[in-house]
């Protein structure tokens, strides 16, 4: 199948196949194309361009987009969408003065929801999760990461990773799936830590090799969670496995743990609302991309990533959503990307960039998505017509997308 977009008011984010991530003063800039067309045969971007160049063929299908731009689907490299439940009688304890820390020692937080899970059948889970993923693929986002770490059982984790694994298999966005254990101590490990992370590294993590269910590792590594002895020994064993790390790192504290993932080559580094000089000095020059979560920062009323930091230092900058039922319970990226302009600083080229090409550099598919590039995914999204780029973050309560682009082939979710 063949389907041309033609008049296209603006063609945003168009790259050579080279640039894979942008950073620093880059990341401002938002190469795009006036009055353009782009043409997609079959699930693959093959030309793009201004539209005194569009080619002289008859595609299956012609869209006019008028007056409307069209941009790559977003990239959303951190969420927790295969979940079980809510948790709103938490965001009700929040608003009468519990802290995220008050909640979860007594019960709440990662171990409520894992409560919930393990009572949950796997045909359940999936139900209740594809359900989520259509919703954010409707609101424009092309590739998608999720975790575990809701289990925090053996047989609870590989029942998460096999209903991620299902989505993969059943969904036409390319989906990565992140083995995160060490989320949490189970309740019955409170006093063997060492115990639970026997568990993770000798009978977990063989199964999940085992059955092909995971391409990250991850941990919480926080005070009163994982600390950073515990999170080299977990990422060491996964890396055995072949598994890329990744690290939560730097959500309430700041003790290390950028420099720990820098150290193990992790893929990325998540959250970093505290973030110190010795973080960013240690991800000068790695390979690491920093992942900031606006959305978790609003519904926790925390401190948001120090985003210009980041970005003044020269470094690269990723925006996901974090979707879980605890911390943000919503997987909308047009919003993060709003919220990333009111209230980390970030101009609407420096999040678009966040949110679309380095997105898909925090996750491993820079060649596939991301960008508009020949040779990628045509994984794109139609706008509604609108003034310019820089009216989708400011409008931040309207829908501005008017259709979304799958492998070539709009969806109907």
């Amino acid at each position: 199948m063949s389907l041309l977009i033609i008049n296209i008011k603006e063609l945003l984010q168009v790259r050579d196949q080279h640039i894979l991530q942008v950073s620093g003063k880059e990341m401002g800039i938002l190469p795009t194309i006036k009055n353009a067309f782009l043409l997609i045969e079959d699930d693959i971007i093959r030309d793009f361009g201004s539209m005194d160049n569009c080619p002289n063929k008859t595609p299956d299908r012609i869209i006019d987009a008028q007056g409307k731009m069209v941009l790559p689907t977003w990239c959303d490299s951190h969420t927790h969408i295969v979940y079980s439940g809510h948790r709103e009688q938490e965001f009700v304890d929040r608003i009468h003065g519990l802290s995220y820390e008050d909640i979860a020692k007594r019960g709440g937080g990662i171990l409520n929801s894992a409560k919930k899970l393990q009572k949950t059948s796997e045909d359940d889970l999936y139900e209740q999760s594809i359900k989520r993923v259509k919703a954010v693929i409707k609101m424009g986002t092309g590739a998608l990461e999720i975790k575990s770490g809701y289990g925090l059982t053996v047989d609870a984790e590989l029942k998460m990773l096999r209903v991620i694994k299902r989505v993969q298999d059943n969904f036409p966005i390319p989906i990565k799936s992140t083995f995160l254990g060490a989320h949490a101590l189970p309740s019955e490990y409170k006093d063997n830590k060492q115990g639970y992370i026997d568990l993770i590294v000798n009978e977990m993590l063989p199964q999940i090799s085992k059955e092909q269910l995971a391409d990250f590792i991850d941990v919480f590594c926080e005070k009163g969670y994982f600390n950073l002895e515990d999170t080299e020994i977990i990422l060491n064993a996964g890396k055995q496995y072949g598994l890329t790390p990744k690290i939560h790192v730097n959500q309430f504290n700041t003790f290390g743990g950028v420099a720990l993932g820098v150290k193990h080559h992790a893929l990325s580094v998540d959250h970093l609302e505290e973030l110190n000089a010795d973080d960013i000095n240690s991800l000068i020059g790695s390979q690491t991309m920093p992942v900031a979560l606006p959305s978790c920062s609003y519904f926790l009323s925390i401190p948001y990533t120090p985003a210009r930091k980041l970005i003044d230092a020269g470094l690269p900058l990723a925006l996901a959503s974090d979707y879980n039922p605890g911390s943000t319970p919503s997987g909308n990226m047009n919003f993060v990307v709003s919220t990333a302009c009111i209230k980390m600083k970030m101009t609407p080229e420096e999040a678009i960039n966040a949110a679309t090409i380095n997105g898909a550099y925090a996750m491993g598919l820079a060649n596939e998505v991301g960008s508009i590039t020949k040779g990628k995914k045509a994984n794109v999204m139609l706008t509604k017509a609108i003034p310019s780029y820089h009216y989708l973050p400011y409008a931040f309560g309207d829908d501005h997308i008017e259709m979304v682009i799958i492998n070539g082939t709009p969806i109907n979710y």
